[in-house]
């Protein structure tokens, strides 16, 4: 026979209505009361009706996210840590994927919306303009992930002093003239990239060589980059991030450049298979797992905490490392 609410309260020692304060996601009860209800309810084996809570909280129990390309391990990873944690609070996700289409990712916002509390989306391809336009297709708290818009809220990452510690990094190893393969200029990302590798350029201590910029997948015209790279006279090269990365290496290998020794490579994002490539891959590592919770819990303090008219919308920007690993060395003038 099921547990009801109120069996919980009895046990714990308070109101059904505070039972169902101290197990909802984002509650108002006080922390002592939480865990004394909590206790009850795992020793008497009850488990909230999802529906239930629906119709008195009018919440769905579902969060939307909507990803670019679920065949980029890093936006996997993303998925993975926003499932996580929102299965920890309780709720499940919906997961799109819009192929890096802006007509698709307005299609999974039409759809999403009306089935969700919320929705994630992770480093968009709508246009400024175009996010703004989806508040006339939901009233749903949208928190953005790896992308900043003025008017929403969002946890990006410091990929500026990202880009800067990979050029430190080269110059310190001896390197002075560095090609960059950049991504996508509409996207923000790829702004915040350039923005970083020229704030170092302005520096002097480097050359910078603009290779100009190629889809971040492995079909998307990598092959030619790493060719106008070797032509460059560039001893080291910062690519858009990881899978770029590992389309140059692939390049230089068939044309007999090695890595490192000829060709200093570092990446960004830092997949998991970076530290399985061959060599392992300098990257700069950009908060994947931490950046997922850290969005799903901005949304739920605004599911619990609304948004006042005109107040700042909440941000945060996590900060980037550079992991160093066998694909860059010290340069050794001939």
């Amino acid at each position: 026979m099921q547990v009801t609410i109120r069996e919980v309260a009895k046990a714990a020692g308070v109101s059904p209505s505070t039972v169902s304060r101290a197990l909802a996601p984002g509650g108002t009860a006080s922390q002592r009361t939480r865990e004394r209800v909590r206790a009850a309810a795992d020793r008497l084996g009850y488990r909230p009706n999802p529906s239930a809570r629906g119709l008195i909280t009018g919440r769905t129990g579902h969060l939307g996210l909507i990803v670019p390309d679920l065949l980029n391990p890093f936006f996997a990873d993303i998925c993975k840590g926003v499932q996580a944690r929102a299965r920890g609070l309780g709720h499940a996700v919906f997961v799109s994927d819009s192929e890096r289409d802006e007509g698709l990712e307005l299609d999974a916002m039409r759809t999403l919306a009306p089935q969700v509390d919320g929705v994630l989306l992770c480093s968009p391809q709508l246009s400024g303009e175009e996010l703004r336009g989806l508040r006339e297709l939901t009233d749903k708290p949208i928190v953005l992930l790896h992308r900043s818009e003025p008017g929403f809220a969002s946890v990006t990452a410091d990929l500026l002093e990202g880009m800067t510690d990979a050029l430190t990094h080269l110059h310190a190893l001896g390197h002075r003239r560095i090609a960059y393969v950049g991504g996508p200029r509409s996207t923000w990302a790829a702004g915040e990239r350039a923005a970083g590798i020229e704030e170092m350029a302005r520096t002097g201590t480097v050359e910078i060589v603009h290779v100009g910029s190629v889809a971040p997948h492995f079909d998307g015209g990598i092959t030619g980059a790493a060719d106008v790279v070797l032509a460059s006279g560039a001893s080291a090269v910062v690519a858009f991030n990881d899978i770029v990365a590992f389309g140059l290496i692939s390049r230089f290998t068939a044309r007999g450049v090695r890595v490192p020794d000829d060709m200093s490579v570092v990446g960004c994002d830092d997949i998991a298979l970076s530290g399985m490539a061959a060599p392992p891959l300098t990257t700069v590592s950009v908060p994947k797992a931490h950046g997922a919770r850290a969005a799903v819990d901005l949304m739920f303090r605004m599911l619990v905490t609304p948004a006042v008219d005109g107040a700042e919308p909440l941000r945060r920007v996590l900060p980037t490392h550079l992991v160093v690993r066998g694909s860059t060395a010290a340069y050794e003038r001939g």
